[in-house]
């Protein structure tokens, strides 16, 4: 099939502008061997992008240039298939912003044309190259240090005392991983999340019961998780526990149980943060609705778990708003390298301020993926990068810290 690639990047800085031309002509050369059209354009510090041509070939030559030390920070901003090529004339052809004007440019690319119907920038692709030729969207170009500038040193201080042991561990336990502000070196709340014996799936424990027994059971296992907690002595930071989204709804009284256990175990209904699953099923609505306003109502606070993979979230925050959402790690894996990924978490940074909602990025596994988000506005951050969830206890956090030989040749950090 017939690919079409956008990207942008940041040219590295040991590369001489000069040296354009060199490299433009040797892409001329490779391009046309595996028929494919690249417009690059260029505004003295940015690339931009368009590559068409077989989807393999692309391809290829797509992960060719990711591996080019003359640039950095590149970002996919769309990858997309049309009929047929818009520019029929393979190669290269590079536009330097610095020498013409942007009509000029603009002109010129859409005279490059050869597609059976004239071009005109209501084209998606070529809308891409207009926005960065008017510059735009200047202020979203968020770029990162190497990953390789940063080391995550273990917290010898936290060091966890030994798994604690109840008889409920028989049938069900839960593991706890921390949420972080790395930059300020503080665990914000730690996260309950149930589990079968020894750390295996919750399904297993959830496939023996029936359908009538499986909200209660999932409201009853918290007790453990407070039980925990109190044994972990979590202090004056949150705690957050997951429920199905119906469980508040099918078992009477859901919201008393919860106080009274949290009371219970030496905690208060504030510390508590009761994550949604966006994806779950909810049946009934407006009980559903009625029941997190109780909720809240009792102390404890609400929370979007997973979200950005179901379609439900956008609808609760206009019924019911919570205090935090979780974006959902499909949504942050990878994302220093993804345009689509990099707009629709902006847009939901910017309504969460809007709103007063914290949001939380989990999921957390690359350097790239927590530099990228703290530079696009979000303070706290879960995953393995920083700590892996720890069976019956809290584990052990691991702090950024930026190398020393980077430190001496980039001062301003």
């Amino acid at each position: 099939m017939l690919l079409t690639l956008v990207y942008r990047s940041h040219i590295s800085d040991s590369v001489l502008p000069a040296s354009l031309e060199e490299m433009v002509s040797r892409a001329n050369i490779g391009n046309e061997r595996n028929s494919i059209t690249g417009i690059l354009l260029f505004d003295g510090m940015h690339f931009f992008q368009l590559l068409e041509g077989p989807e393999e070939a692309v391809d290829a030559v797509y992960n060719t240039i990711c591996s080019d030390q003359r640039h950095n920070n590149v970002v996919v901003l769309m990858r997309d298939y049309a009929p047929s090529r818009r520019f029929g004339n393979v190669g290269m052809e590079l536009f330097d912003l610095r020498h013409h004007h942007e009509d000029v440019v603009l002109q010129a690319v859409l005279d490059k044309g050869t597609s059976k119907y004239r071009l005109t920038y209501e084209d998606r692709a070529l809308q891409f190259l207009c926005t960065f030729v008017q510059a735009r969207e200047k202020e979203n170009y968020l770029e990162i240090l190497p990953a390789d500038s940063w080391s995550f040193i273990a917290d010898e201080s936290l060091k966890p005392e030994a798994g604690f042991i109840f008889p409920e561990m028989k049938d069900y336990s839960f593991t706890y991983q921390p949420i972080v502000d790395p930059l300020s070196r503080e665990i914000t709340s730690y996260e309950a999340r149930l589990c079968g014996p020894g750390g295996c799936s919750p399904m297993e424990y959830f496939s023996a019961l029936s359908r009538t027994t499986i909200y209660e059971a999932d409201l009853k296992t918290k007790k453990l998780a407070f039980a925990l907690a109190q044994k972990m002595g979590i202090s004056d930071k949150t705690l957050t526990i997951k429920l199905l989204p119906m469980t508040l709804v099918r078992v009477p009284d859901a919201i008393g149980f919860l106080v009274h256990e949290i009371t219970a175990h030496g905690l208060v209904p504030e510390q508590i943060v009761v994550a949604i699953t966006e994806n779950g099923v909810v049946t009934r609505e407006d009980n559903f609705v009625t029941a997190l306003q109780q909720l809240k109502a009792s102390g404890m606070r609400l929370a979007i778990d997973d979200f950005g993979a179901g379609s439900a979230g956008l609808l609760l925050l206009t019924q019911c708003q919570p205090e935090k959402i979780m974006i959902d790690r499909n949504m942050i894996c990878d994302i220093h390298t993804s345009g689509p990924k990099q707009a629709i978490v902006q847009a939901i940074i910017r309504f969460c301020s809007s709103l007063e909602i914290s949001v939380i990025a989990t999921g957390v596994e690359k350097a790239e993926e927590w530099m990228w988000l703290d530079a696009a506005g979000v303070c706290n951050f879960q995953g393995s990068l920083f700590a892996s969830p720890r069976l019956n206890g809290a584990p052990v956090v691991a702090w950024p810290e930026v190398k020393q030989e980077y430190l001496l040749t980039n001062r301003n950090l």
